[in-house]
Parts: structure tokens; C-alpha cells; sequence
């Protein structure tokens, strides 16, 4: 089966976007670079589709008009894109990401999956790959972390799953939130002999944008929302994508670190204060999903997710103008 890595990009080449470019043409891996306004004019690299805002306005000219600049969600450009080239998975990491080794194994079968669930409704996936540190997902609710050893995980017996979504984790500079960051030491390193976990569905986990693998059935869930703090579109992403699974019987599978983080300059106080609705709202969003009522198709019940996430003043509803601008250009494109 094919594969496009997608990355988006406000930088010039830089040395992780030539190692990913360098292990994509080994791997025999398209490999897409969305740009942004504040990305350079001149952007140029071999082996590399690089997707300009004026490409980016004549190929997908609604959804482009739609999506705001300087914004992550230009992603959403990059996986159309892919689509359109006929790939089989939607691969995508960040231009801090190095890729490790198995980064390019494409996951159409994986042997030796552990199921995995809690009594509680969240499961810090991080705590199944033997961390170094106690470490938790950018997105698990703060006011749950002194609970969660209370409702500790239960292993089910090995299996051999098609996954559809699988998240890899990211060794050193993982994602975590900006609480973490101000108040606990770096790196932190996961144990790479850890066998894949699938959370059963009713245990909720956020995966990010930054080591994910997305299979052309499921492309509508690929969709990062732009009316919402930078630091949630791809938080918000998960939940409404595992909502959308569990209705179909699916699950996230969650992988032992296949990227090494080189985090780029930021903020930790700015990215705190985006992270604040998060916060204050995931264990509420993630309990508005599970009351949603969904129908067991993908483009219908991520349109009914964001709907209640509209109603409950969560997020705009421009969003839905655009959600459906997404929605045509999958239907199309599938």
C-alpha cells in the first residue's frame, strides 16, 4: 500500500525536513509540504511536492479560501492533496520531528497488539510504554492525573489487527502540555520493545498530528479543525475521530516511538494560555461526544460531533461552513 507524509511549515528547509526527505525517497514515500504565508517565497527542496499558498488557492480554491493563514490547519490542504495522488495512508509529523527507525513502516497489519482498557473513561496511553518519567499526553485532563493510578490498565490477550489509525509516540521532547513543560524536567524516553496497545472504546486518550498514520477510509476524521486554539485543533481532532471510530467498532492504536523530537522555539507561556481551553473543556467535550447520537458513517457523524461541539459554544459555527467545504472535497476525491 502506498503513503504520503504530510508537513506543514512556516520555516525554510531545515535538517529534519532533509532527513524526512531523505527517508522518504529511500522508502519509496511521496512526501508533501504545505506552506503558509510566513513560510519563505523561495522554499525549495528536492524530492519534496511543496504546495505554495498560491498552489495551494488554484488546486483546492473553496477549502483554501476557508481555511485562515498562518494557521496549522493548512494541513488540511496536504491531506487532500495526498488524496488526490491516490495514496493508500495519510502519514504526518512536524518539521522538529526526526524520523527513527520503523517511522516508514507502513502499519497495514500489525501482530502482537495488546487491547487495552481502564474502569475510568481516560487512559494515559504513555504509561503503557514504560516511560522514564511520569508523563502524560498533551489533552488528558489535568484534574484527572492524581486518579488515574486508581483505575490502573487491564491488558487483553495479543492480536493481529488492520488498524486504521495509529498514533506513534515521539522520544525526548514528546508532546505534552505546557504544564508539564513548566514544571518537569526533559527528555523523556519510552521503551521501544513495547508492543502496540488499541484502547477499547469508552477509554478516551488525545493523540496529536505530530507521528500519526491515517488510512484513506477514515480521511473525513483527518480533519483539523480552524476556529480553535492552535494548541487544541489536533487535541479536539482525536476526540471527535475516536468518537467516530467506536461507532464503527475501530479503535487508535498507539505505537513505541518512531520520531525523535528536536522541538522548535516556543513560548511555554503563550502555548499555556492556548492550552487553557483545553483545560478547562476536554473532560466536558469528550462527555458531549459520547452522548452524541451517531449513524455509523464517517462523513455524517463527524458533521453530528461538531454540530453538538457548536451548540455547546465550544466551537464557532463557521466551522461547519468549512467542515462541509472538507467533506465535498473527500467525497470527491475517494
Amino acid at each position: 500500500m502506498t503513503s504520503t507524509l504530510i508537513v506543514t511549515t512556516i520555516n525554510g528547509p531545515n535538517d529534519v525536513l532533509h532527513a524526512l526527505a531523505d527517508g522518504a525517497k529511500k522508502e519509496n514515500t511521496d512526501f508533501i509540504v504545505v506552506g503558509d504565508r510566513k513560510t519563505p517565497a523561495n522554499f525549495q527542496m528536492d524530492r519534496v511536492r511543496y504546495f505554495s499558498p498560491a498552489a495551494q488557492d488554484e488546486l483546492f480554491p473553496q477549502i483554501s479560501q476557508l481555511i485562515p493563514w498562518n494557521h496549522y490547519a493548512r494541513k488540511n490542504i496536504g491531506y487532500l492533496a495526498a488524496l488526490a495522488s491516490g495514496s493508500d495512508w495519510l502519514v504526518e509529523t512536524d518539521d522538529d520531528n526526526y524520523p527513527i527507525e520503523g517511522f516508514f513502516q507502513n502499519p497495514d497489519k500489525l501482530a502482537g497488539v495488546r487491547p487495552v482498557e481502564t474502569e475510568g473513561d481516560w487512559l494515559n496511553a504513555y504509561d503503557c510504554f514504560n516511560p522514564d518519567k511520569d508523563v502524560w499526553p498533551r489533552g488528558y485532563p489535568l484534574e484527572l492525573l492524581a486518579q488515574r493510578w486508581q483505575n490502573p490498565v487491564q491488558y487483553g490477550a495479543e492480536l493481529e489487527v488492520e488498524p486504521c489509525l495509529v498514533q506513534g509516540l515521539a522520544d525526548d521532547n514528546p508532546d505534552v502540555d505546557a504544564v508539564f513543560r513548566l514544571t518537569r524536567q526533559l527528555p523523556v524516553v519510552f521503551d521501544k520493545g513495547v508492543k502496540p496497545i488499541r484502547l477499547n472504546p469508552g477509554n478516551w486518550c488525545p493523540f496529536n498530528s505530530q507521528n500519526t498514520w491515517i488510512r484513506r477510509d477514515i480521511a473525513a476524521l483527518a480533519y483539523l479543525p480552524s476556529f480553535c486554539s492552535f494548541r487544541m485543533t489536533d487535541i479536539w481532532r482525536s476526540f471527535v475521530a475516536q468518537r467516530c471510530l467506536w461507532e464503527q467498532g475501530e479503535g487508535v492504536v498507539f505505537i513505541a516511538p518512531t520520531v525523535r523530537q528536536e522541538r522548535n522555539e516556543h513560548n511555554l507561556l503563550k502555548d499555556f494560555e492556548d492550552e487553557v481551553p483545553g483545560y478547562v473543556k476536554n473532560n466536558f467535550i469528550v462527555s458531549l461526544l459520547t452522548e452524541t447520537t451517531l449513524v455509523g458513517d464517517y462523513s455524517s457523524d463527524i458533521t453530528r460531533c461538531y454540530e453538538s461541539l457548536v451548540k455547546a459554544e465550544i466551537i464557532p459555527a463557521k466551522e461547519l461552513q468549512l467542515l462541509r467545504a472538507w467533506l465535498t472535497e473527500v467525497d470527491r476525491l475517494a
